[in-house]
């Protein structure tokens, strides 16, 4: 249970979700670090429910000071960082995904800024507080791979940190940094709330069951085993590639 032990994280959307079940999975591992979010209450109960090895630090990542702002402040604390995580993304709270006859420009850029623009960013702001040798990351998603009704602008945002997570390891090289990508399938979190009314909620997650080959939703603490992985020293041979935890979903059709 010591895989992570004395390594400084940070992991961006930590507050809920993959990101938390990704911050206790490092916890449990002996991690330290920091934790960011833009909901102050969510923050404060999952700082609450890590204990004193994690720190919540508020912040916006389509906004570079607040970046910025999170790195120093964990540098400060800890000292240099071993582990980025960039999980912050998704859903852009009260902007609905469509198809492209309903997608405004505005809409396209808040998707992008969110799931494309801050990952890179995110990683551009860290660099002068990671460790040599450390690893980066990316929360990818299964919807890289997969087209579905309205998610085209995800989809294709999420297919570029796939690529993202290639070149960003080429050009830190020199400094031994590791840059991947994490793909999570359907997993299990409150962001089903926000994009399918309540009344429909189960029906869609049994959706998702019925078509991913293990026959269940993965939960938080499915892709934080994997981040471990990604994050320890066991996976110093893994670079600039994409580790799929979709049970299945991606790459075994189920013929019914």
């Amino acid at each position: 249970m010591n895989r992570l032990k004395n390594k400084v994280a940070v992991i961006t959307g930590g507050n809920s979700g993959i990101g938390f079940g990704i911050a206790e999975s490092f916890k449990n591992e002996g991690a330290v670090g920091t934790i960011t979010g833009r909901n102050e209450t969510t923050l404060n109960s999952s700082v609450d429910a890590l204990g004193s090895e994690f720190i919540g630090i508020k912040g916006d990542v389509t906004n570079l000071d607040d970046l910025e702002n999170v790195f120093k402040k964990t540098s400060e604390k800890f000292g240099k960082i071993d582990v980025l995580v960039v999980n912050a993304g998704g859903i852009v709270d009260g902007v609905p995904l469509g198809s492209i006859e309903d997608i405004t420009e505005k809409s396209y850029d808040q998707y992008m800024d969110l799931n494309l623009k801050s990952a890179y960013f995110s990683v551009q702001k860290a660099l002068p507080y990671l460790n040599e040798g450390a690893s980066i990351i990316l929360i990818g998603s299964s919807a890289a791979h997969r087209a579905a009704p309205g998610m085209a602008i995800y989809g294709a945002a999420k297919a570029a940190i796939i690529s993202l997570a290639k070149g960003l390891s080429l050009d830190l090289l020199p400094k031994k940094i590791r840059v991947n990508a994490l793909s999570p399938g359907s997993i299990d979190t409150p962001v089903f709330g926000k994009i399918v009314p309540e009344e429909q909620l189960e029906q869609v997650k049994q959706l998702w069951i019925d078509i991913t080959p293990v026959g269940r939703q993965g939960l938080p603490s499915d892709i934080g085993n994997a981040a471990v992985f990604l994050a320890s020293d066991e996976s110093t041979f893994v670079v600039g590639t994409e580790i799929l935890a979709d049970g299945g979903l991606t790459n075994i059709s189920l013929m019914k």
